[in-house]
Formats: structure tokens, sequence, C-alpha cells
């Protein structure tokens, strides 16, 4: 080395001067530290890394990475100790470690507990540690985390130790900074004295994880997800829908699309069972035949079995001609009896003969027709308790619940209503040429508690209606959805008359978590509630506001900066989506 020049920081003690000493900066860029070079770096650099990496491969991996390289830098240090044991104490020696620690510009070191034997093995340290730069910095960018996370710095003296007493030496943060303690504070002794599960947590550190063969086997599972993903067929646009009983029904439905099987639709009124029914045929075979619908509850009970078998002309006064029944006219395609419970008895028996053998009669003739139909039906009553009263042929019901498929009403669906209220918003919006910027806050949390007895067909109409109501470039209001008698909105949860929750009022929170819970509010809604109720509490001061929340300075700044940005997706003037009422 050309031209070195000692760095002095003041007077200290002979062993601080003397490590002072050992440190030079070379004119030609290199820093030694005795004979090994050393590196100035940013900490905000170093923290920014640190940061990227914990992002990158997640905390357990990042911990582990950062434990390796503070182990391999302490032993490192650990030679320049057991070189100065020579002319030292071993307590002085070991010390040099810690000074090394403070001098490099890791953390300020201070002894509190030192009893070491090299020759015997024996050691015990405890240390405190002041203004840890990963502490510090952690903090910053994740807030208060549960658990220690010193992780360089805790390898740095478990590596020192190791090497200085030539076996292993696993040190532990009992308090961190970046846990919220005031400082940090280490304790320190060799593996085999700590329990079990610590020492196998310390061994687990040091395995390198093989992450390359790992991300090639999970881009392996993510190609073949996708092409499973790609297999699947999308949702029909008039089908919306992502809870798991939608998605339950819907995937019953799909297996049965290709088969020639009978499928019985349950579920309340305004479910649905019409739509299911249609997209069942389009998936089908039997897509470019008719499909044909009728609702058996709303036909006189006289002309049913006209409607569906057909009828010839002069078979009962009125019939001034013969005219085809649905099942003639669904020839090749599909058949859908909606509410078959109310179908009267002697309709069943010929239904039940049209199934079994593939012909049918018209109502005033003797010559049989032969018909190809898949019939799906649907009801929103019990049919095994019309069974029970007689009302209802249990041969037909077992011909007819071979494949059933419950459909969930709006209520078991609080997922969808947002979606099913977007989509109804734009096809109405287009109907009667208005342009809406969706619902309010508040119209979009009664949407969401509201029980929705006349389920999907209740929505459409309430939906409906609002748009109608609400003039256009506005955003749809609660009484613009409901009228005053139709329902009652969601009661409102305050914060009291000075703005502030209160420990004092159990009941008052367990609401708040029912509303959570129910739908009526959501965590996002909650947490804005907080942060700005506290803000004004704190008259804008950002610093006194992020106190009250526990929270540091720039922590308050990023939620409330998230909190006011637009979402991404729609330009400013259209409707953001109701998914997060």
């Amino acid at each position: 080395m050309s031209k070195l020049r000692s760095v002095r920081r003041g007077a200290g003690d002979a062993a601080g001067d003397d490590l002072r000493a050992a440190v030079h900066f070379s004119e030609s860029g290199q820093i030694w530290l005795h004979e090994h070079r050393m590196l100035l770096v940013h900490a905000e650099a170093q923290a920014s890394l640190r940061r990227e990496l914990i992002d990158t491969l997640g905390l357990a991996r990042a911990q582990g990475l950062f434990t390796r390289m503070g182990y391999a830098s302490g032993v490192r240090d650990a030679e320049l100790g057991r070189r100065r044991a020579q002319e030292l104490t071993d307590q002085d020696a070991f010390m040099t470690g810690p000074q090394l620690h403070t001098l490099e510009g890791m953390v300020q070191v201070t002894r509190v507990k030192l009893e070491l034997d090299r020759l015997a093995g024996r050691f015990f340290g405890e240390f405190t540690w002041e203004s840890s730069w990963e502490g510090q910095w952690h903090r910053h960018y994740y807030g208060i985390h549960e658990e220690p996370v010193c992780w360089t710095q805790i390898g740095y003296v478990s590596g020192y130790a190791s090497a200085f007493m030539g076996r292993s030496i696993l040190f532990q943060e009992v308090e961190c900074s970046g846990s919220g303690d005031s400082l940090c504070r280490i304790v320190g002794k060799p593996v085999e004295e700590w329990p079990a599960e610590v020492a196998a947590r310390y061994s687990a550190m040091f395995d390198r994880e093989p992450i390359a063969e790992q991300l090639l086997d999970l881009q392996t599972q993510v190609a073949e997800l996708r092409a499973t993903i790609g297999q699947q067929e999308k949702l029909p646009s008039d089908m919306v829908g992502s809870s798991p009983g939608f998605r339950a029904a819907y995937q019953l439905l799909m297996q049965a699309a290709q088969s020639e099987i009978t499928v019985l639709l349950l579920g309340e009124t305004g479910v649905g069972k019409e739509l299911f029914a249609r997209t069942l045929h389009q998936k089908g075979p039997r897509q470019a035949a008719p499909f044909v619908a009728i609702n058996c509850a709303a036909i006189p009970l006289e002309l049913m079995e006209a409607e569906l078998f057909g009828v010839e002309k002069g078979a009962y006064t009125g019939a001034l001609s013969s005219r085809s029944g649905r099942f003639e006219r669904a020839h090749g395609g599909t058949l859908f009896l909606d509410e078959i419970g109310d179908l009267p008895l002697p309709a069943q028996a010929k239904l039940l003969r049209v199934l079994q053998e593939g012909e049918l009669e018209r109502v005033g003739d003797q010559r049989t027709r032969k018909v190809d139909v898949r019939l799906v039906a649907a009801t929103n009553v019990e049919l095994q308790e019309r069974v029970k009263e007689g009302r209802f042929r249990s041969d037909l019901y077992y011909r007819l619940s071979g494949y059933p498929i419950r459909i969930p009403p709006l209520r078991e669906r609080k997922e969808d209503v947002a979606l099913l209220a977007k989509a109804f918003l734009e096809k109405y919006s287009a109907k009667n040429g208005k342009k809406l910027r969706g619902f309010t806050d508040k119209a979009k949390r009664t949407l969401l508690a509201h029980p929705w007895p006349g389920n999907i067909r209740e929505l459409q109409n309430i939906i409906e209606r609002g748009v109608i109501l609400a003039p256009s470039g506005t955003r749809i209001e609660v009484n613009q959805l409901f009228s005053s008698i139709a329902t009652e909105p969601p009661r409102e949860f305050g914060l009291g008359s000075d703005g502030d929750l209160r420990p004092g009022t159990p009941e008052a929170g367990r609401r708040l978590c029912e509303a959570v819970l129910n739908g009526v509010m959501t965590l996002d809604e909650v947490e804005a509630m907080l942060l700005e109720t506290a803000v004004d509490k704190a008259r804008g001061n950002l610093s006194s506001a992020s106190r009250m929340l526990g929270l540091t300075r720039p922590q308050l700044a990023y939620r409330l900066k998230r909190l006011h940005e637009p979402a991404p997706g729609p330009a400013p003037d259209d409707d953001p989506p109701p998914d997060e009422p």
C-alpha cells in the first residue's frame, strides 16, 4: 500500500486507539482494517438493498441471507481479536469485536456482562446495542415488527464469538428497537445451552437453500396451472359471480353440460334458475337447437297439458286449430320447466311417460309423436315434502332429482353483490343513455347490508330504479335505490361526539366488529375512518396523529397517500367498481 493515512477519532482508551489506528484509507481508493479490505457503504443504500431482498425473497429467506453475511464478517474480525489475545486478557481481547462493530458503524455496543474461558470453552455474554441501523431502517420501511430484526448484527456477533472461542456460540436478541423497544439487548452462550428449538432455528439459518431449483420448479407449476386455467371456460357475459357457492353451482352445471342427464335446479325465486338453464343449453351439444321455457305456475291447470304436449283441433271448446306443444317446439333442443312443483298430477303422469319413452300424444289425439328433448326442471319448493303430501309423484321426483344443483340465494353471495350491481349499472346506464359515476359509499354499504329476499331479480330492479332516478354524471344515492318504505339503511357507526374511540364502550366495539364481519363496512373503511379522525383530532399535525395511532410519521403519510390515491383501472369519470363498499 502506498501513502496510507491513519484515521483517528479523538482520544480514547489505548485499545480503542489501537483499533482505530488499524483502519486506513488508501489514495488508490481502498479501505483497510488491518489486512482486510473494507467498504464504506451508505446506510440508506444498504437499507434499500435489504428491503428489496426482503420483498423479493420473503422474510425468512432474507433473514437467513443477512445472518450468514453478518456471520462471515464476524469470523473475519475474530482473526484480529484472536491475534490481540496474545497481548491482552481474554475478556479485553474479546471486546475487539464489539469495538470493531461500533467502529464499522453498525451499532454502539455496551457490555453488560461477559464471562468466558477459552480453554474450558465456557462463555456467557450480555450486551446492549444503541442506534442499530437495521432496527431503525426496518421500522422505517415496515413499522414495528413482532420479532427481532437485527439479523446482520446478530450474525456478526455469533460468528465473531464462535471464531474467537473455537466453538459454536449463539447470540439472541431479547430486546430489539425494531420491535418497539428503546434499545437492543443480546445474550450469547454455547448453542447446546439454548433450548433445542432455538438451536434448530439457528442451524436452519445456515442452510443455503437452492433458490434457483425451486424457482424452476415453481415456474413449471405455474405453467401447468396456466394451461389448466386456459382450458377452463370463462363465465358467460351474463353470468356474474365469484363467491364459493356460485362457483360450486356453476362447476356442477358445466360438468353436466355435455351429457344428456336431466338437471334439477333448486333455489329461491329470483336466484337466476332460468339463466343457469340457458347457460347449460348454450354450453351443450344442443346449442344450435331451440331452447323453450315454460313457467308451470303461470299456466292455468286446464291448459297445462295442451301447452306441454300440444292439442288437436276440436279437442275441447276453443280448440279451433291443431298446434304443437312446448315439447314439440323444443325437439332436438332443451325444454326448461320452471316451478315444476306446481305441475298438476295428470300432467305429471304424462310428463313421466314422455321422459321414459321419448314420445307423446297431443290432447284429443291418439297418434304418438317422437320427441328428442333434454329436460331441465327448476323449483323453489321442497319436492320431497310435496311427495309426502301426495301433491307430486314420487316416481317423477326420482326421475328428475338425479342431478340436483342448488343455486345459493343472494344473501349467501355477499361477494357477488358488488359485481352484480356494477353489471346492472352498466346495462341500464347504456339502456337509458346515462353516464353515471357509480354509487355513493352509503349506497354501497346499504346494498351489502340488504337481506335481498327477492334475490338477483330484486337487485336488478333496484339498480334499474336507481339509474332512472339519478341525474347523469352523478353517483346513485341510497334514496334513489330504496324507497323509505322498502328498506331501512344500515346503522351508522360513529366515533362519539368528540371523535374519539373510547375503550370503555365495548358494545360499540362489538357493533363495529359485527359491521365488518357482516359486510356493512370493510377493513379499508375502518382504517380510513381511524386515520382521518386522528388527523382531524391532531388538527392536521401528522406527527401527533401518528403517535395516537402507534405509527411512525412516514407510515401514516404513506397510508394517507394510499387512501387518497385514485384506484388504478377506469378513468376518473368512469364508475369505480363497487366491490369495496
